[in-house]
């Protein structure tokens, strides 16, 4: 690399190398290489060539006037032609789209809850999907307070079922979940795992880049 980077182009150097042109040209700027003077002088140096602006003649000039500035074509805004045919039509869907489609009352799985559609409105998908087992707490007891939610009684979110749900506040599911409520030789082994994980990512990570930069 080192020897013909600056004197080569970049995508004769790929298969070579074995290696992607956008492999190469990272590898080159991790050892800090350049072209050479002679090679940005050359034609081989197509745009990287500097001062005598080699796209100019393919770009359009200040004040360039469109081929098809002020022209109507048929069926552009009326029922004439082909383009009306081929226009989307609003709320039609076709494609990939047409084939996921899933209609309201359809459910599916996310992270292990059971998720039902409750609207087709346009945006994000969690406007039109709501987790099941919250859709049949409120139709029992009304809309979930705020700052609370559900427990699984049985601890399964598969078994979504009114008598297996229950309601707690943020703060006694964030107690439920912590380490905190572990016996402390417990506590403390699981905060010394969690160091000792961010220490060995962290030295492998400056060994990795120790070795891209030798």
């Amino acid at each position: 690399m080192r020897l013909v980077y600056p004197h080569w182009p970049t995508s004769a150097l790929a298969r070579p190398f074995g290696r992607s042109l956008c492999s190469i040209t990272g590898r080159a700027g991790t050892l800090g290489l350049r072209k050479s003077a002679a090679y940005l002088a050359s034609p081989d140096a197509c745009r990287l060539r500097r001062g005598d602006d080699v796209g100019a003649r393919f770009r359009f000039g200040p004040g360039h006037v469109p081929a098809n500035k002020g022209l109507r074509r048929p069926g552009y805004s009326v029922g004439r032609g082909r383009m009306q045919a081929t226009q989307f039509k609003k709320g039609a869907l076709s494609g990939v789209a047409a084939q996921r489609f899933m209609p309201i009352g359809s459910t599916r799985l996310c992270d292990g809850y059971l998720y039902r559609k409750i609207s087709a409105k346009p945006g994000p998908w969690t406007v039109n999907w709501k987790l099941e087992h919250v859709l049949i707490w409120e139709r029992a007891h009304g809309p979930l307070p705020a700052g609370s939610c559900l427990w699984f009684t049985d601890g399964d979110r598969r078994h979504v079922a009114l008598a297996n749900l229950e309601l707690h506040t943020r703060a006694e599911n964030m107690a439920r979940n912590s380490i905190h409520r572990w016996p402390e030789p417990l506590k403390n082994t699981v905060m010394l795992l969690g160091a000792l994980h961010r220490q060995i990512r962290r030295r492998t990570r400056d060994g990795q880049h120790d070795r891209r930069s030798a």
